[in-house]
């Protein structure tokens, strides 16, 4: 197991055929204020690589968005929508088809409103990972490997995550309902970028 540290974009051809996990870092939680700084994939086959892009980048990353846009290849993601509308915003394509471990918890894990990830790992996987480093400076011009390490852990057990929840949606009937939500997450992230993030257009009011 390794993590693979890249400017700028992918290498080509470091990934194997499959699903990948992916996720982001950000400089803060608005998208079209705080820069993409780092994209992270795995395919899980035990290594995980970590794009990072500075101050002024075109963002241009061919390998990276291909990779991205792939529809043969199902993306896994921990909270989907905000990832979704970090990389459409930034790298201008769409990072589907998707899996959001969040939403799949949400709609097996009813017994708790606890979703995080590291809560996630420690009850299904019996692992730990640390979240320290997640308010940390991703704009930085060199990342610690804390920060490193913390970006890895977040791609690294996607994979049986997914594994997971596939089979706890089969058990509760709820496949059907959480694919509709996953189609649907593009489009959320939209909605989030153009100025509907705190509204629910399909509420009432």
């Amino acid at each position: 197991m390794a993590v693979h540290f890249h400017e700028e974009d992918l290498p080509a051809g470091v990934l194997a055929p499959g699903p990948i996990a992916v996720d982001t870092e950000t400089m803060g939680l608005v998208t079209p204020r705080d820069r993409l700084c780092v994209v992270q994939v795995s395919d899980g086959g035990g290594d995980e690589h970590l794009v990072r892009f500075r101050v002024g980048s075109s963002y241009h990353a061919p390998n990276l968005k291909a990779v991205l846009a792939d529809p043969a290849r199902l993306k896994l993601y921990h909270f989907a929508r905000f990832d979704l509308a970090a990389i459409e915003y930034y790298l201008g394509v769409v990072g589907a088809p998707v899996f959001c471990t969040k939403i799949a918890s949400k709609l097996t894990r009813t017994y708790t409103d606890r979703h995080g990830l590291k809560n996630l790992l420690n009850e299904l996987l019996n692992e730990d990972i640390s979240k320290q480093q997640q308010s940390s400076d991703w704009g930085a011009p060199e990342l610690t490997d804390a920060q490193r390490d913390y970006a890895a852990s977040d791609v690294r057990y996607l994979h049986r995550l997914h594994q997971v929840f596939v089979e706890r949606l089969r058990r509760e009937g709820r496949q059907e309902l959480a694919q509709a939500c996953f189609d649907f997450l593009p489009a959320r992230a939209r909605l989030d970028i153009a100025g509907w993030a705190d509204r629910d257009i399909f509420s009432h009011d």
